[in-house]
């Protein structure tokens, strides 16, 4: 009978977590949610896109811009689009219910955890810190971090996401720029 206690107990605590981090976003999402402008948190939304950061980067990489960490960092968005994708699919997360049609965007996805914008952009911000070239340029990089985390909070404001989704997202985004500066040189 304990086994059966223990379970009960460990289901017990994460459906409390669930339902907190829903609680949460969905109060988050109502208090803030019409006090920012709707087109500010969509092209935050679009700025981080797969289908826009990757081509965009997937471009330089044919001009005259390219620089030796290029590779490193298209590399290190399909791994991101890799990991979010095998994340999402193995806890397979509902969307909150509050956007169910997902308006305005074009969902790629149903799943919610984690964040594959959060992911990318602060793979993006953690990526650009790392280097060496834009060590002396302190106000870009603090333009990336801010870019990132406004980023991620349009997620849960426009009802996307749940704050574990973000957090998780980001998380394994720098976890992502770290490995691909550690095995990618």
């Amino acid at each position: 009978m304990a086994p059966t206690t223990a379970a009960t107990k460990s289901t017990s605590f994460h459906h409390r977590i669930i339902t907190l981090d829903a609680a949460v976003s969905k109060s988050i999402h109502t208090l803030f949610h019409t006090s920012i402008p709707g087109s500010l948190l969509l092209l935050l939304e679009y700025s981080a896109d797969f289908r826009f950061s990757f081509p965009l980067a997937l471009s330089l990489y044919f001009t005259s811009v390219r620089r030796p960490y290029l590779i490193q960092f298209l590399v290190g968005l399909l791994v991101d689009l890799l990991f979010v994708g095998l994340v999402k699919s193995i806890f397979r997360r509902s969307r909150p219910l509050y956007n169910p049609d997902m308006k305005p965007a074009v969902s790629i996805d149903h799943f919610s955890f984690p964040s594959g914008h959060a992911s990318r952009v602060f793979f993006v911000a953690s990526f650009v810190s790392l280097l060496d070239d834009f060590s002396g340029n302190c106000w870009l990089v603090l333009g990336v971090w801010t870019w990132a985390v406004l980023t991620s909070c349009s997620r849960v404001l426009l009802g996307r996401h749940f704050v574990s989704d973000v957090l998780a997202g980001a998380c394994l985004g720098v976890l992502e720029a770290a490995f691909v500066f550690r095995f990618l040189k």
